[in-house]
């Protein structure tokens, strides 16, 4: 029983946990956002988290070049910058990309 507490008390403490881990696997590259909703632009934001300020708002077909992802809470976060303007450089969520 004690066991069991302390693995409960363990599992409760890491999920609480937003540092940033690198995700393995994850490919490098050309992608596409996709899966925006109408109206919606995917947000580029200065960092890896929906608290970091929004740098430019990318619509559905946009090109980024994907350098890196890490997860942070329980979103993948990917370090990008766009085609059409390579200066531009932020982070923008996983789920919201195609390879190309």
């Amino acid at each position: 029983m004690r066991n069991v507490i302390i693995g409960m008390m363990a599992a409760a403490v890491l999920s609480g946990c937003t540092d940033t881990v690198p995700t393995a696997g994850v490919q490098r590259g050309n992608f596409e956002v996709f899966g925006v909703e109408d109206g919606d632009l995917l947000k580029m934001r200065a960092g890896p988290g929906t608290g970091y300020e929004v740098i430019v708002g990318l619509p559905n077909g946009t090109v980024v070049r994907v350098h890196e992802c890490q997860q942070t809470g329980g979103t993948r976060w990917c370090s990008a910058t766009t085609d059409q303007a390579r200066g531009v450089r932020g982070f923008v969520s996983w789920a919201y990309l195609r390879e190309i």
